[in-house]
């Protein structure tokens, strides 16, 4: 049985290589668009439920546009429905908001108008370069925030920790809000690592069984639930107990999981 979350099909519509394979009316090679807000969510159905979130500039794959509503997939293969009008044509990025946050501005001023407000991760492209600012696709944005996309994170827990005390957010995947799978998402996409949205996905595909002592970066999986060790007794988590991403003890952890019915940790990943 195919996995709906990853798979590229609808009914209506689903992608060429996917003919033969699964029932559609028609199969289409797709058309690659890039997300043009900030933060634009990725449900599961219009009007539906979110699932994840896609960042400014991210490109995805659409296979339909009906109704206001783009059918889609993106990178990691997570597939939905997106706004259309989330969407643009593509413009290659060269940098990424490399801060927890920054904020796009009308001009190369501190003080001028804020255009818009940006999360970690999100990609732009720099249009001009001057002093302190660049000026990029969306506005002008402060030089010492962006990252070349070219140089990716060497550490994932050092991106992880960039998004401490953020509000914890069901299928959010950003510095406004995340959830746990969320977190270990953006922290090994921002290194160069490709990674499913959801930690069951994650738990299928991340890295080697660790057997012995745990160490930073080991990544720790329950059913539903996923966080990242700094060390090695020490957790960093989006948790929905404090609504919020923490650091705890690994211990207290499992004791309250274990305490909550869902029972012990799945597997002990090293990268």
């Amino acid at each position: 049985m195919t996995d709906p979350r990853v798979t590229p099909a609808n009914g209506r519509v689903a992608a060429m290589e996917l003919a033969g394979k699964v029932q559609a009316d028609t199969y289409v090679v797709g058309t690659p668009k890039m997300v043009c807000r900030a933060v634009a969510d990725l449900r599961r159905a219009p009007d539906g439920a979110r699932d994840r979130q896609l960042l400014l500039g991210a490109v995805v794959t659409v296979y339909e546009d009906r109704e206001g509503w783009s059918f889609v997939q993106a990178a990691n293969d997570y597939v939905g429905y997106v706004r259309s009008d989330d969407l643009t044509d593509v413009l290659e990025p060269t940098d990424l908001v490399g801060t927890a946050a920054t904020h796009a501005y009308s001009a190369d001023d501190f003080r001028s108008e804020p255009l818009r407000a940006l999360p970690f991760g999100a990609r732009v492209t720099i249009l001009d370069r001057r002093r302190d600012f660049v000026e990029t696709n969306v506005g002008f944005i402060p030089k010492k925030h962006l990252r070349a996309v070219d140089r990716p994170f060497q550490d994932p827990v050092t991106v992880a920790q960039l998004h401490f005390g953020t509000p914890y957010l069901w299928g959010g995947d950003s510095t406004r809000g995340i959830d746990c799978s969320g977190l270990v998402s953006a922290s090994l996409t921002a290194c160069g690592i490709s990674c499913p949205g959801d930690s069951d996905l994650q738990c299928a595909v991340i890295g080697q069984e660790v057997t012995g002592d745990l160490e930073r970066g080991d990544i720790i999986f329950w059913k539903g639930h996923v966080g990242m060790m700094v060390d090695a007794e020490t957790m960093l988590h989006a948790s929905a107990t404090p609504m919020a991403t923490v650091y705890e003890p690994l211990s207290k952890v499992i004791a309250r999981v274990e305490a909550q019915g869902h029972g012990g940790p799945l597997a002990r990943r090293r990268l």
